[in-house]
């Protein structure tokens, strides 16, 4: 599938330190592509750059085979939602969702059009002090689409929902943008939050790109140690400890808790603490090597205190200069 959206070799430097790149990446028409990573990685800058709000210091970048790099925000056709939706508290919703229209009139068609596609018909004269979180959401969400944007951009659009709301909203969030079929950007710090969104997920650190997949292969086949540690939970082995579990020389383990087992040989360790979760249970197992590892296993397999032995039903090794 041909690059909807390119960024070729794009970089960013703010005085000496480089916060993009050079990142280069491609999103298929259509596709959600979540930027996933740690504060600090990058992610909102390569959005600011793709909708225009920055410039880069040196690549290039292309929404349907238009070089875009030099062209300002309001003529690239990206919607933008921002972490804290950016509402005007003075304008209705209706108001607020006709800002980003060319005759910005809440009897434009296209307002009751894009509010009854977020789920929010008939809310055009109130207040958006009278929503909650998640319907501003939606009215920030409808005002990005009201102007048909070519691309859709979101900067971590569900930070400011209450926890019980977030997995729902990105339910539907997700399904609404497949509905459209806008080809979408999406930034987060949140790993379940990337996984339930995205077509793929690209990791950054450090204005790197270190991998660019979808979920599954970014948990099963993590391609640096970064990736290992930073997607899903994982014990790290090194020295000693990592021998025992088959590592070669120079090589550091990952070990997901749920590919560590309590054995009856192995290596032997002593629990610690016990976490219940309901189907399963979380043991922090301290070895003879002192290392401290977590296991995921039932709720009865072991209790503080107990003697265990600990085999790794599967380990990823990576190169110690890598960690």
């Amino acid at each position: 599938m041909s690059a909807f959206v390119r960024l070729d070799g794009v970089r960013k430097q703010w005085s000496h330190t480089v916060a993009v790149g050079p990142l280069s990446l491609e999103i298929p028409r259509g596709e959600i592509l979540v930027l996933l990573g740690p504060s600090g990685s990058g992610k909102t800058t390569v959005l600011r750059l793709l909708g225009g709000f920055e410039a880069p210091d040196a690549g290039r970048i292309e929404v349907a085979g238009e070089d875009v790099t030099a062209v300002p925000p309001a003529r690239r056709r990206c919607g933008m939602v921002f972490q804290h939706y950016a509402l005007f508290p003075h304008l209705d919703v209706g108001e607020n969702v006709a800002f980003g229209l060319p005759e910005r009139g809440t009897s434009d068609p296209k307002v009751a059009e894009v509010l009854a596609l977020v789920g929010l018909a008939g809310f055009e004269r109130r207040r958006v002090q009278e929503l909650s979180g998640g319907q501003q959401q939606r009215v920030a969400l409808a005002r990005a689409l009201a102007p048909e944007p070519r691309v859709l951009l979101l900067d971590e659009p569900l930070s400011n929902l209450d926890p019980s709301l977030r997995e729902r909203t990105r339910r539907e969030l997700r399904a609404l943008i497949k509905r459209v079929g806008i080809t979408t950007m999406f930034v987060t710090h949140e790993q379940e939050e990337a996984f339930d969104l995205g077509d793929r997920v690209a990791v950054l650190h450090a204005g790197r790109l270190e991998q660019l997949a979808t979920a599954d292969e970014l948990y099963e086949h993590p391609a640096t140690l970064f990736v290992a540690t930073f997607v899903g939970r994982a014990n790290v082995l090194r020295g000693k400890t990592a021998q025992v579990f088959g590592a070669g020389p120079g090589q550091v383990l990952v070990v997901r808790p749920e590919r560590l087992a309590l054995a009856d040989a192995g290596v032997p360790g002593v629990v610690r603490e016990r976490r219940y979760t309901g189907a399963a249970a979380f043991y922090l197992v301290e070895t003879e090597l002192g290392d401290r590892l977590e296991v995921l296993a039932r709720p009865e397999a072991a209790r503080v205190g107990d003697r265990v032995y600990l085999e790794a039903v599967r380990v990823l090794a990576f190169p110690e200069e890598r960690a």
